[in-house]
């Protein structure tokens, strides 16, 4: 047998591809059937010799090749006796970075093989590697080292190549089946697409795979072990409570796909339900005549906004105005304010008349401000509400406290200061005005 060299096929690669076919027929093929015979059984075991002979094997292999077909997306898990079509992608490219789905698997994509069980040995044989490359890959390439490596017969080996690298082709034309799940999407005009939705198994894959690894695996188990035993460990771990497993193909999950064989049947289920929020109760703002200085000026998200722009305030004082430092001084601006009508938000669901309380210090503006509720139980405090000024001293307590905020020593925020300042927030003002008269209506 003559060597054929080319890019694909390293020297020596023949005489190693024909090993590994050899050993893997003889021995994983062969050696268990031989294994089951009786001792006597002489004609059954001349039968298993001369069918396991490598050019018997691969012969019959390539017939068999037409029985299965290599996928990504298999329609027997909609119904195991589903007849239709099953599909090998590599996902939907458009779809981009912001959803997961078999796009994501990129080159780590499994495939998947469905059809006939019996029929699924053809499919190890094809996934054997030399050389960082499948017999499957080696097929679909024509690669000369495989031909030579299969048979002297080189119209034969062409013949099993090409009949091996039909795996993932589709057998025959899109079609669905009445066992498996359609969708009749309108288009209007009385006419609709019917789709036929199929299990992403090679998706699923990758799934069960980090899911087993993260609950099974050695390392896993003993960074647990370090945690119920209070001890350090370099690495964590990571929980999937609530899961749910479904089942796919019973005690012959195998009669499903390949994957779904080497997953025991089993598919695990996220929890896909919407978080359960158990929010902290908001307590009334009593004991402080100013909900500025203690309770709103004190929340997290506020110290940092104003922390930024107090110190990028410093750092253009002695810089000319311009629109970049504007803009970034009303975007800082804007999101306090934002945090200052959620703030007004929270206290404003509280229960009616929470500021008659004896505890409550607030001055009537903020009263009017946050406690609109009692305005439906006491009259005197709805015509307060309703004729008072109390939306422009809101507005100035805000403008007030903020440049007191501010103020450091590159930015002392005096008279004048201040009056630039005040037109500046103006417009940001407004937005509070108009939240204010909103509620009022």
């Amino acid at each position: 047998m003559n060597q054929t060299s080319s890019p694909l096929s390293p020297p020596g690669d023949s005489e190693k591809l024909r090993s590994t076919v050899s050993k893997f027929i003889s021995e994983d093929r062969l050696q268990p059937k031989l294994d089951k015979l009786k001792d006597d059984d002489e004609e059954a075991r001349r039968k298993l010799l001369t069918d396991h002979q490598p050019q018997n094997w691969i012969a019959d292999a390539a017939r068999r090749v037409s029985q299965i077909q290599q996928v990504t997306h298999a329609l027997k898990f909609s119904h195991p006796d589903a007849k239709g079509s099953s599909l090998s992608t590599s996902g939907n490219p458009c779809a981009g970075d912001s959803g997961i789905g078999s796009h994501t698997l990129a080159d780590s994509m499994q495939p998947d093989v469905v059809g006939n069980a019996a029929a699924l040995d053809v499919y190890k044989f094809l996934r054997l590697s030399i050389n960082g490359r499948t017999l499957l890959e080696r097929a679909i390439a024509q690669d000369p080292a495989l031909e030579n490596a299969l048979s002297d017969d080189t119209n034969a080996a062409a013949e099993w190549m090409a009949a091996f690298a039909t795996l993932p082709d589709p057998n025959g034309p899109p079609a669905t089946h009445k066992l498996a799940k359609q969708v009749y999407w309108p288009l209007g005009d009385d006419s609709y697409h019917l789709l036929a939705p199929l299990f992403p198994t090679s998706l699923v894959h990758a799934v069960w795979t980090r899911i087993r690894d993260d609950r099974f695996s050695d390392e896993a188990k003993a960074a647990r072990t370090a945690r119920w035993e209070n001890r350090p460990h370099p690495q964590g771990y990571r929980e999937y409570p609530k899961l749910a497993i479904q089942n796919y193909g019973g005690t012959k999950p195998q009669n499903i796909s390949q994957l779904n064989s080497e997953r025991h049947g089993e598919n695990w289920l996220l929890p896909s339900l919407p978080p359960s929020w158990q929010s902290e109760p908001v307590p009334p703002p009593f004991f402080t005549e100013s909900v500025f200085t203690r309770r709103f000026g004190s929340r997290r998200e506020v110290r940092q906004l104003t922390l930024a722009l107090r110190e990028f305030l410093t750092q253009v004082a002695t810089t000319e105005s311009n629109i970049r430092i504007r803009n970034k001084r009303a975007e800082l601006v804007d999101r306090i304010i934002d945090e200052l009508l959620q703030f007004a938000g929270e206290l404003r669901e509280l229960d009616a008349a929470w500021s008659q309380s004896e505890k409550c210090h607030l001055n009537v503006a903020e009263q009017c401000w946050l406690d609109p509720k009692r305005a439906a139980i006491d009259d005197a405090f709805a015509a307060q509400r309703q004729g008072g000024d109390w939306q422009d001293e809101i507005c100035l307590r805000f403008a007030n406290w903020l440049n007191t905020t501010l103020r450091t020593d590159e930015t002392s925020m005096g008279l004048a200061e201040s009056l630039v300042w005040q037109d500046l927030l103006d417009a940001r003002l407004r937005m509070i005005r108009t939240e204010l008269d909103d509620h009022d209506q």
